[in-house]
Order: structure tokens, then sequence, then C-alpha cells
């Protein structure tokens, strides 16, 4: 979103307030972001708020653009994106109608760029068969109306109508930025670690936060996959827009990635799977007696090595990852041949800048034939994207 042009546009709804969060977290993104607002808009937000998000004059008032340029035209043609939020059921009616009474209708008007409008206002308003023939109108002409949130409402009602949460209109704007080149393809993204009980209290697994796999299912989604994420326990929030199925055994995450296997175009194991489990499960909880412990451990079921034995059998696209801490290169190529791998992604998780729990990371690709490819040290979100385009490319190579 580096350099993108988006104008945001608030009106007169009790969730105003909201766009505030997502005007910064826009700019966070390095978005280059102007706001437009109504009178309305103003009762419940001032305009300086915005101006010192951004760092660039807010208009609301038709009669108050500056210098020789017609803001309500040039804003809504120089801009890639233009996002009304909270768009309220008398905003949509005028967008409906062609209505321009003030800047930011008349401007959506003028505008050549692309509109995403984010409904927020009480669920009987929503539901309104006339709100529904506009929303029905503004899709027709090929703008993106987002499904608002169900939940309890300013009014006290409870049901559709909640302003989407900020970082879901960030997420849908984001994937309406981005060239659609995985468009109609299914991949299915595991991610973070597995848990394995010894008793009600105490569990056995690793140090893997998710923060890789999620970066890659955010990634597909927003280049147009459809993207199932198999995620054991952790503390991150699932991408907007994804089919997410939590886990929390290696048992379980094996049961939910074949259940979703059919159908799938490319599968990316990033999930640091343990290997042992418990043998058995104390149902009380162990209480602390003598100065040694021992339990005994057997094999989880290896579930890259039962994708790559399916494999053979159809076109699907199997990546495995390798978390290491030596022999980075031989583990990783033993790993890709036995298992049956077209690309492997091996990272050293000895060194502080990458592997788990970092924002960042530097990886080696080892691909089936033998070619190798490394990255620099990059977020995770970039190394994502170049995961996500050289599994694009191996895909078109087994199905041209």
């Amino acid at each position: 979103m580096k350099g993108k042009k988006i104008v945001v546009g608030v009106t007169g709804g009790i969730a105003a307030y909201k766009t505030a969060e997502l005007v910064r977290l826009l700019t966070k993104a390095d978005a280059l972001v102007q706001v437009a607002m109504t009178s309305n808009a103003c009762r419940f937000v001032t305009p300086m708020t915005f101006e010192a998000l951004t760092g660039s004059r807010v208009i609301y008032d038709m009669m108050r653009q500056e210098g020789p340029d017609m803001e309500h035209i040039t804003w809504g043609q120089e801009a890639d994106l233009i996002i009304v939020a909270p768009a309220t059921a008398n905003f949509i009616a005028k967008m409906a109608l062609g209505i321009g009474d003030d800047f930011l209708s008349t401007m959506l008007l003028a505008a050549t760029a692309k509109v995403l409008v984010c409904p927020s206002m009480n669920t009987r308003m929503f539901l309104n068969p006339a709100v529904q023939n506009n929303i029905i109108l503004l899709k027709e002409r090929g703008i993106t109306v987002m499904e608002p949130g169900k939940g309890e409402l300013a009014c006290r009602t409870t049901g559709p109508g909640r302003l989407p949460e900020p970082f879901e209109i960030v997420e849908l704007a984001h994937s309406m930025l981005t060239l659609p080149d995985l468009s109609g393809l299914n991949i299915l993204v595991t991610a973070g670690p597995t848990v394995e009980p010894i008793d009600p209290v105490r569990f056995i697994s690793n140090r893997s936060s998710g923060k890789m796999g999620y970066a890659i299912a955010k990634a597909a989604r927003r280049r147009g996959a459809a993207v199932t994420l198999v995620s054991g326990p952790t503390a991150l929030t699932p991408p907007f827009g994804v089919n997410f199925h939590p886990v929390k055994t290696a048992e379980e995450m094996k049961q939910a990635v074949f259940d979703k296997y059919t159908g799938c175009d490319i599968i990316i194991k990033a999930a640091a799977v343990a290997d042992y489990r418990p043998r058995e499960f104390a149902g009380q909880k162990i209480k602390k007696g003598a100065d040694t412990l021992s339990i005994d451990l057997v094999r989880n079921p290896d579930i890259l090595s039962e994708l790559g034995k399916l494999k053979r059998k159809s076109s699907c696209i199997l990546v495995g990852f390798a978390a290491e801490t030596e022999d980075l290169f031989l583990n990783a190529r033993k790993k890709l041949q036995e298992k049956n791998l077209d690309m492997i992604v091996a990272n050293d998780v000895s060194r502080s800048d990458a592997g788990f729990e970092t924002d960042t990371n530097i990886v080696k690709m080892i691909f089936s034939d033998g070619s190798i490819e490394e990255s620099q040290l990059m977020s995770k979100d970039e190394v994502a994207d170049l995961i996500l385009e050289r599994s694009k490319s191996l895909f078109e190579m087994a199905n041209s």
C-alpha cells in the first residue's frame, strides 16, 4: 500500500470515531491519505483529529476549497481508492441517486478511482428494502460494498449494521489495490505450533508464533486466492477473509488438513508440528514429588510425509518448511526428498533476526529440481509474497 493515494470519506454516523483508527492504520501502511467529511460527520469527530493523523488538510465545506484546483474533481481522479466509512443510509441513498450536494458526494460523482463503501447504521435501517435496493444499485455500478459487522449497536439493538473493524477495512483495501494474480487458486496454509497435553495443566509445545504462516495466508488472500488457514494456538488475529480452522494437537491438525485437502492447488505447511506427544494423558494434575519425572513419548503423525505420498496422484504443489539450528542445507534437502516436496523453505532459527517470534526472516528456498534461491533479510510479509510467487510458478509449470 506504500505510496497509494487513498481518500477516506467520513459521513455523519456514531461509528465515525472508528474512522480515526482506520486512517491511522492506512497511514501506518505508508498510504498517502486525505480525508473528506460531511458537515454532520464534523459533529462526531473534528477535522483537526484527521489533520493530526494525516498531516494534510481536511475538506468538509464545498466552498472552502483552496487555490485554483477544483479539488472536488481532482481528489477522486488522482486517488487510487476512495473509502467511505462510515457510510450512513442517507449517504448511500445520495450515492445511488447521483446527488451531489456537498464536497464528498460531488467528489464521488466525478471520481475515477475504485470505491469501497462501508455501511454503518441501525439494523432495521440496514435491512430496509430501500437501503438494500440502493446497495444493489451501487454494486451493479462496480462499487465494492463491504458487509457490515453483526453485534451490539450504539442504539442498543443487536444485529447487522456495525462498521467493520478498521483492520478488516484495511485488509479489503489492500486486496482492492493488489494485483489478483492468485485468483482462482485454492491455497491451504498451516501455521503456529501444536500443543500436546501432559495433564490438565501442562503440555509440550514449541516457540512457533505463527507469524510466517499467517503472513502467507494474508498475502495469498490479498492476491485473490481462496485461502484456508489451519492454525495451532497463537496470539494472532486470523487474517480477514480466510477460512480459519483453529486446532490444538497434531492429531487435530492432521484431521483438519485432510478434511480440506481435496481441491487444493497449493499447500504450504508452515506449522511447527510437535514430533512427539505423551503416550498417556494424566486426567488429574501431576503433583510434585520425586526429584525426577519421566514421561514416555510416542511419535506424532507426519502430516507432511503423508501429503507427499498423496501428491503423487495429483498436481497439487506441496511446500514445506525446515526450521534448523545446524546443517541447514543438508537437513532441508533431505526433508525435501524424503517427503516428496516441490519446494522447502529453510531458515536458521538460531538467528536473532529470523525464525520463531520475529517479524523478519531470511530463508533458503530449495526446489525439487535441485535449484536453490536465498532471500535477503526481509519482513515476513515480504517473504510471504516471495514464497507465493515461487509456488505460483511451480503450479503453472506443473499445469502447463
